[in-house]
């Protein structure tokens, strides 16, 4: 009698990991071609039964917590963002867009972490390039150490030998999709096969008591690339910013479970390496002495820490039927709604006319508070007068024109008023909610016609 083929209880994608009761030839998850596969046959319930206890629980107070001190990588921007420091066993996933310094950034780690202490050995990994390649770049970047290790692997089986060799203090694996597992079906970088990189490697810090670093790539929409069990799996996870056109890079922390979440890095990116930038505040401002209409300053919040940033507006006729809206470091969905509100409540006579909005320095803002300099921008490009070089704003625009508050309106004014700013426009309240900084004018402008009538109407026309 001819035995029965199980059937299969579903089909799963081999990239990303979606599954479907039916076979299907293109994965309606990550719209990927002829990856979709069985899963396999139906298998009987099964329980864990038991084991023997190695190391038994104790109670909180009898645990030993300087196992979990964190350790300074020798990059002070960097060790802001991971929470002061790398702690022994973490594992930080460091995400970012091809060619934006990450490879840069993690080398000048390594050879930092491994100059800070004596003996301290650090063990790179390149899946990318070869060692020759590592070595050149750590020349021209002047990170040479003589405990930092290289190895140019993409085996996993090999990384794990390396770092049994070596017992290294700080592993980097430059990147966990470049690393293959032969135990595991399928090609380095797929969904298998990251997810069992990733587990070794994590498992392999943990009971070593080793921080790892691991390079993630990121898709063409920014999310990293992956499964996204990874991200729920390692303790950190760090995303790398940047405009590629611009030396300014930006580390933040997306998780953390050592430290706070709303930490910014700024790192300047040059042919010599990459420096850590402890007052940014100077690169997003532009250098010129005299007034120019269609600029204004406003002060956004990094995390905890407080970047004036200049925005610039040029308004000018449109020839065509839509005027065109172009804006370069700014939401363009937040422009467009501040557009409207100036059109509809400010009356601004901004039909027919084109606008062009940009940010000094290549930095994005995404930040509501930016709306209110964003508007006064608008407003003196359109009337031709100029905001004071002294004056900068901040405020959440609303539809209905009201200027709403903020966070940290304080810390805004404090840092302004330490670069030489002395007139603020902010929303109502700002006054009574702490002390203003000596010498700082405060002037609370409930909506944005209030705004731009003692910004710009103070200016004569040129």
């Amino acid at each position: 009698m001819a035995t029965k083929t199980p059937r299969p209880t579903g089909y799963r994608c081999a990239e990303c990991g979606w599954t479907t009761v039916k076979w299907v030839g293109r994965c309606g998850e990550c719209q990927a071609w002829g990856t979709v596969g069985e899963v396999g046959g139906p298998t009987a319930a099964r329980t864990t039964a038991a084991a023997a206890v190695a190391r038994p629980a104790v109670p909180i107070g009898e645990v030993d917590a300087t196992h979990a001190v964190a350790r300074s990588t020798g990059v002070s921007e960097f060790d802001r963002v991971v929470g002061g420091g790398l702690v022994p066993g973490a594992v930080v996933l460091v995400a970012g867009e091809p060619g934006i310094g990450k490879s840069t950034l993690l080398l000048d780690v390594a050879a930092r972490a491994a100059r800070s202490g004596e003996g301290r050995r650090v063990l790179y990994v390149s899946g990318e390039e070869s060692a020759a390649q590592v070595r050149a770049r750590a020349e021209r970047i002047e990170a040479m150490a003589r405990t930092l290790y290289l190895a140019a692997e993409t085996d996993l089986a090999t990384v794990l030998g390396q770092i049994e060799a070596i017992q290294p203090e700080l592993v980097i694996v430059d990147s966990v999709q470049t690393i293959a597992s032969g135990e595991v079906d399928g090609s380095a970088g797929n969904v298998t096969q990251v997810r069992e990189v990733a587990a070794s490697l994590i498992q392999v810090a943990k009971s070593r008591g080793i921080a790892v670093l691991l390079v993630g790539h990121v898709t063409k929409d920014g999310s990293i690339a992956g499964p996204r069990v990874l991200e729920h799996l390692v303790d950190v996870v760090v995303a790398f910013e940047g405009d590629r056109h611009s030396r300014l890079r930006l580390v933040r922390a997306v998780k953390n479970r050592y430290g706070p979440t709303d930490e910014v890095g700024c790192f300047d990116l040059s042919d010599i390496g990459i420096v850590g930038l402890d007052d940014p505040s100077g690169l997003f401002l532009s250098s010129r002495t005299r007034e120019v209409a269609g600029s204004c300053v406003t002060v956004t919040l990094e995390g905890r820490r407080p970047l004036p940033t200049e925005i610039q507006a040029l308004v000018a006729p449109s020839p065509a039927q839509t005027p065109k809206r172009a804006t370069h470091g700014l939401d363009a969905s937040r422009v467009a709604m501040v557009i409207a509100v100036l059109t509809r409540r400010a009356h601004a006579p901004l039909t027919g006319q084109e606008a062009y909005l940009s940010t000094v320095g290549g930095v994005r803002v995404t930040e509501p508070a930016a709306d209110l300099a964003i508007a006064l921008s608008l407003a003196s490009a359109i009337l031709d007068r100029p905001v004071a070089t002294t004056s900068f704003a901040f405020g959440e625009v609303g539809l209905a024109g009201d200027v709403r508050p903020v966070t940290g309106p304080h810390r805004r004014l404090g840092e302004a008023a330490r670069l030489g700013f002395t007139t603020a426009y902010v929303p109502v309240g700002v006054l009574g909610a702490g002390p203003v900084p000596t010498g700082m004018e405060v002037v609370e402008v409930p909506d944005v016609s209030t705004a731009v009538r003692h910004a710009i109407g103070a200016h004569s026309p040129r």
